[in-house]
C-alpha cells in the first residue's frame, strides 16, 4: 500500500499562481477557495499561506499578493506546475511468526 505525502513547495507554487489569477478577474478568493480548488487540506493551504506571508509574498488577512508574490506567481504560471501529491514508496512490514 502506498502513501502520498504533500509537496510544500508545489502546493506554494500553485496558491501563488491561483491568487494571481483571482486578482486578475477582481474575485476574492478564501482558503476554503484554494483548497478546493487544489483539493488539498484547508490546513494545508493555511500553512502555506501562513510561510509565504511571513516570506513577504502573501497578505494572509487579505489574501492578496504582495508585488514579489505577483513576480512569482507569474514566474510559476509560465511554468508546467508539479503535482503538489508525490508519492511514497509502499512500506513493507514483515511479521514473525
Amino acid at each position: 500500500m502506498s502513501t502520498s505525502s504533500l509537496d510544500s513547495h508545489a502546493l506554494a507554487a500553485q496558491v501563488l499562481v491561483a491568487l494571481a489569477r483571482a486578482a486578475q478577474k477582481g474575485r476574492n478568493i478564501t482558503a476554503a477557495d484554494l483548497a478546493e480548488t487544489l483539493q488539498v487540506r484547508r490546513p494545508d493551504v493555511r500553512d502555506v499561506i501562513s510561510r509565504l506571508h511571513a516570506e513577504g509574498h502573501v497578505d494572509a488577512l487579505r489574501m492578496r499578493l504582495s508585488l514579489s508574490g505577483l513576480a512569482l506567481a507569474k514566474a510559476f504560471s509560465a511554468c508546467k506546475a508539479k503535482p503538489v501529491r508525490r508519492e511514497a514508496p509502499a512500506v513493507v512490514t514483515s511479521r514473525a511468526a
